[in-house]
Parts: structure tokens; C-alpha cells; sequence
């Protein structure tokens, strides 16, 4: 392949093209005694669903002491559209309190579950029995194609079976080739490869620029925030079958504080394409995509690696061209596209004649126990004696589904017993809240999130009540860090870290995830966020338009009147 760009790679260009198609020097480094890996191994370790983290929370103390950082490391799993049998959730469940410091479960914004806190001589018997269990961390993390996700729901359509298959046989073609992840965590033999033959067909030995996500979701409803991918296709439905997918492109949500240039966006509609043949249309043109980014994203900076960067550069109708040769056949235009819902899927639903299932919700995603609510142990007794299937959102809650209808009473005492409520007993404001883990686990985290939401979310209560607005959905959302984890950049409210105990405020999003919000304020301290946002809410009480939405009102009447404002202390 012939890629594009500047003669300087960066550093970890180098590092993935000397790494042996990801294989380092991982497999020694396990056999040492030293807590941690090089700074090379652990870029590596990325591509094989690990990265190499300390306790941020010790390390002041350990400074202190003379000591060395607590090095832990976090697992996370390649769990295609976040489906679980129940023995695969109940080893997550086992791991967690068997090999982890925190002993939790993390449910991320892209379907996977993310274990905190095992140590290096853990690392390889965890990463063992998740397999033994038939589930991978392979292409979890690193520059390659990440966790496929798909809408959660399940159901007896015709369509959400064929929207599985079409995900599956992606995942198949864009995953990681390499035996290292064999060689090294599973004890497999090296692979002797014939003359002309290559490890990585799809990936070549330096991988992708950066990482790559990919979403699929049925026509109407956005539960996953499909533009925010590098590659959405939303599935067209013609009497609950999949006809085809409109294809879109260059989505993404990092971007860097302190340079202009970085951004979010989210995806432009490039092409139709039927379903009559999965593979030469629908697999065969997202190979294509990737393909392009592979060939002339920016390996030199790695802010602007990025799919969406390539295509602003170059131009939509450039990379639709590069895409048609690439396929040798002309692309049909995108079709409108009609979006209904944006919410996540809670509650009790029908599944099938006599079944249903429960979307459950998961504070922040993390599932453990506290002295008031045992959701770990509930969690944990409910798969193991009732066996649903257990679906991850995008959202991070969690869907049990495979229910009896007989049992749903049962199921209910049980979630009653352990302080777990049930969805129709939690807020609006906290159904449509989310936070990035963030502190003291996250490297790139500047502020807190996960563990400072919770302590605003009773003010947004209070403050929705007081305005009439309890039943309003309004997406709130808060990050550690611009990197947006957790897709702050298309809800209505959300708070990005900017430093410790500040934050950026962006506004006027849209709850069904088809617009950016903007920056109203920089800098703003922890204590003072929600008094910053009130002025904006109060108004839009007063002046919203008939059936209008927070995020469009803030777009229809502009955020520049709002921005002298003081904040009105409650």
C-alpha cells in the first residue's frame, strides 16, 4: 500500500511498524517482575484491548513515601453490538472481583465492559479466561477498527437479526489478523506465513492512523449516536426488513483545547447501498472506507489523524470519488434520513410472543455495590438464576433480555430487595445524564467526571422542578477531558474538564444526536456550573416555541445574549 504524508512518522508510527504486527516484546516483559511495561510494550498493549494506567489518586502519597506509581492496568473487551451470553457476563462479574483493585464493572459508551485496576501478573490469566469464554480484547483498543455497535434492542423484527448478521460479517472482515494476540496471551504456536502472504491483509504492519469506530442503527432511532462514528450506516426498513443503508462518514467527537484547528463533527451522508448482496456492497464498501483512511490519514500529527480530518481536507466529493474506484462501480446517493428518538431503551418491553426484556439503569455505567444499593449481587444473582441475554447500550445501562413474562414480577422484587431502582423511578435528569470514567484511572483526564456528576445531578433536579421542566429531556453530559468519551458535543448541556474543578460549558445540542452544540463559557468552576446554565434555561421557559426542544431553542435564538450574563446564584 502506498500511504500518503509527510516523511516523519510519529513516534508511534515507529513504534507499531517495529512492533512485529503487534507483538513487542510483550510476551517477555509478562515473564519479568517489574510492575509495569516499557513505553513502547504499552502502546502495543492498546491493540490488544489493555492500557497501562496508575492510580492517580495515590500518587502524591507514593511521591511522598519515595515510592514508585501504583501501575494498574485496564482491560477492555471487543464486544460486537454488546451482547452477552450469561456465562460470559458472570466471568466479567468473577474477574472483576477476583482480579481487580476496584472489583467493578465499567459499561463505555461503545458496548463494551471495562475492568479497572488489574495488576501486570494478573493481566494474562484475565485475558485468558475472557477468551476461554469465547470473548476477545483484540481491536477493543488501538488504531484499528474498535468495537462495532449496533442499537441495543432486542426483538422478534426481521430487521434486527439482519442488521446482526451484516454486523458480524463486518466485524470478520475489519478485525485484527495477527497471531500475536495468540502467541502471547494464549500460548498459541507461532504461524509460518507462505511467500507473498502477510499477517495483516486489511492493516498492513503500521495499522491505522488512529482509531476507527463504526455504528449501525435502524432508521428513526438514534439511541446511539450514529454521526458521531467515523462510518454510521442507518438501516433502511421496508416491511421490518433491511433494504439497504445510507453510508455515512467522519464523525467524531476528540478534539484539543488548546488548538483551534482540532474540532468535532459529525458524519456527512456519502452513499446508498442495498443489502441484496452483504458482501459486495455493504461489507465491501465500509472495507473501502477504511482503506482510504488507512492510505492518507495524517501519521505525522496525530490530533489530525482522524478520518474527519482527511475528508475536510480533501473534500467529501474527493473521497467519494477515491471511494467508487476503490469499488470499481458508481455509488448511489444517501437517502433523507428521518430520526424519532435519541433515549435509550428503558423499561419493560415486548420482546417476542410472551417475552420481554428490561432496560436497566446503570449510574454512569459502573456496576458495583454500595452500602445502599447491591447491583453488582443483584446483577450477578438475576443472570445466574433467571439467564437472560445481557445487552450493554451506548448509553452504558445495561438490558436484560429473554424474560418470561411470568418472571418479570420476580425479577422486579429482586432489583426492589437490593436498592436498585426501577427506570420508571429514576429522573429524566438522570436517564439522559452521562460521564466519562475520567479520576483517578483515566490518563488523560484533567478534571473529574464520573465521580463528580453525581453530585450535580440533585442540583439539576432541583433547579428542572423549580422550572416546570422534571419531564423535559435534556441531554447532560460531563467529561474529564476533551477528548469527549462521552459524546459531549451533541448534548444539550454538557461539561468538559479543563482543568482541575473547571470546566467548559457547551450548549444546544440535540437530544436526537443530529446537531453540535457551542461553547457558551470557559473555565467555569465545579460549583458554579449549573447556576451558569440557569439563565438559559429560565429563558428558554419563558420564550420556547410550541413543541421546541432545549437544543433548538438555544440554536434558534443564539447563545451571544447569554454570555455577559452573571451566574444567578441559587
Amino acid at each position: 500500500m502506498a500511504i500518503e504524508g509527510p516523511e516523519k512518522e510519529s513516534k508511534i508510527e515507529i513504534i507499531k511498524r517495529e512492533s512485529r504486527y503487534l507483538r513487542g516484546t510483550i510476551k517477555e516483559a509478562l515473564q519479568d517482575d517489574k510492575p509495569m511495561f516499557s513505553e513502547e510494550n504499552a502502546q502495543i498493549l492498546k491493540f490488544h484491548g489493555v492500557y497501562q494506567q496508575d492510580d492517580r489518586d495515590l500518587r502524591l502519597k507514593l511521591k511522598k513515601e519515595g515510592k514508585d506509581k501504583h501501575y494498574i492496568m485496564m482491560v477492555r473487551a471487543r464486544i460486537p453490538g454488546g451482547v452477552l451470553s450469561p456465562d460470559q457476563y458472570l466471568v466479567f462479574d468473577r474477574l472483576a472481583d477476583e482480579y481487580t483493585d476496584y472489583g467493578t464493572l465499567r459499561i463505555t459508551t461503545r458496548q463494551t465492559i471495562q475492568l479497572h485496576g488489574v495488576l501486570k501478573g494478573n493481566l494474562k490469566k484475565t485475558i485468558q479466561l475472557l477468551n476461554e469464554a469465547l470473548v476477545t480484547t483484540l481491536g477493543a483498543c488501538g488504531d484499528q477498527v474498535r468495537n462495532i455497535i449496533c442499537c441495543a434492542a432486542p426483538g422478534d423484527e426481521p430487521f434486527r437479526a439482519e442488521m446482526r448478521e451484516d454486523l458480524l460479517a463486518l466485524v470478520d472482515r475489519l478485525g485484527a489478523k495477527t497471531n500475536a494476540y495468540h502467541e502471547i496471551w494464549l500460548d498459541g504456536e507461532p504461524v509460518r506465513l507462505s511467500e507473498g502472504q502477510t499477517e495483516e491483509p486489511l492493516y498492513g504492519e503500521v495499522y491505522l492512523p488512529r482509531k476507527f469506530k463504526v455504528a449501525m442503527v435502524p432508521e428513526g432511532d438514534n439511541c446511539i449516536d450514529v454521526y458521531d462514528n467515523d462510518v454510521g450506516l442507518v438501516a433502511h426498513l421496508e416491511d421490518q426488513h433491511v433494504v439497504g443503508y445510507t453510508v455515512l462518514v467522519g464523525g467524531g467527537m476528540g478534539r484539543t483545547a488548546s488548538d483551534q484547528g482540532t474540532y468535532p463533527r459529525l458524519a456527512s451522508p456519502l452513499c446508498y447501498v442495498s443489502r441484496k448482496d452483504l458482501v459486495d456492497t455493504v461489507v465491501d464498501t465500509v472495507t473501502a472506507i477504511v482503506t482510504i483512511e488507512r492510505d492518507y490519514g495524517d501519521r505525522a500529527n496525530r490530533r489530525f489523524a482522524r478520518m474527519k480530518y482527511l475528508i475536510d481536507r480533501r473534500g467529501l466529493d474527493w473521497f467519494r470519488q477515491e471511494v467508487e474506484a476503490r469499488l470499481g462501480r458508481t455509488l448511489e446517493p444517501p437517502r433523507p434520513l428521518v430520526w424519532h428518538n435519541g433515549a435509550d431503551h428503558l423499561g419493560w418491553h415486548r420482546e417476542r410472543q410472551g417475552f420481554s426484556y428490561l432496560g436497566l439503569y446503570i449510574p454512569n455505567g459502573r456496576i458495583r455495590d454500595t452500602e445502599t444499593m447491591r447491583l453488582k449481587s443483584v446483577l450477578r444473582d438475576i443472570v445466574r438464576e433467571f439467564r437472560p441475554t445481557v445487552r450493554l447500550t451506548t448509553q452504558h445501562n445495561v438490558i436484560l433480555s429473554d424474560i418470561p413474562d411470568e418472571l418479570r414480577p420476580a425479577i422486579e422484587q429482586r432489583l426492589r430487595d437490593a436498592g436498585v431502582p426501577l427506570p420508571n423511578e429514576v429522573s429524566t435528569v438522570r436517564r439522559n445524564a452521562m460521564a466519562c470514567v475520567a479520576l483517578p484511572t483515566c490518563g488523560l483526564a484533567v478534571a473529574e467526571s464520573e465521580r463528580a456528576l453525581p453530585g450535580l445531578l440533585p442540583q439539576f433536579e432541583q433547579l428542572f422542578n423549580e422550572l416546570g421542566l422534571s419531564n423535559e429531556t435534556i441531554t447532560i453530559r460531563m467529561t474529564g477531558c476533551p477528548n469527549g468519551c462521552a459524546r459531549p458535543y451533541n448534548a444539550d448541556i454538557a461539561f468538559v474538564g479543563r482543568s482541575l474543578g473547571k470546566y467548559d460549558v457547551f450548549l444546544g445540542g440535540s437530544r436526537l444526536g443530529t446537531s453540535l452544540n457551542k461553547l457558551f463559557k470557559e473555565l467555569v468552576p465545579f460549583d458554579q456550573l449549573v447556576d451558569t446554565v440557569r439563565p438559559v434555561l429560565e429563558a428558554f421557559v419563558r420564550e420556547r416555541e410550541p413543541g421546541e426542544d432545549f437544543g433548538s431553542f438555544c440554536r434558534r435564538v443564539g447563545l451571544e445574549r447569554f454570555r455577559d450574563t452573571e451566574p444567578t446564584l441559587s
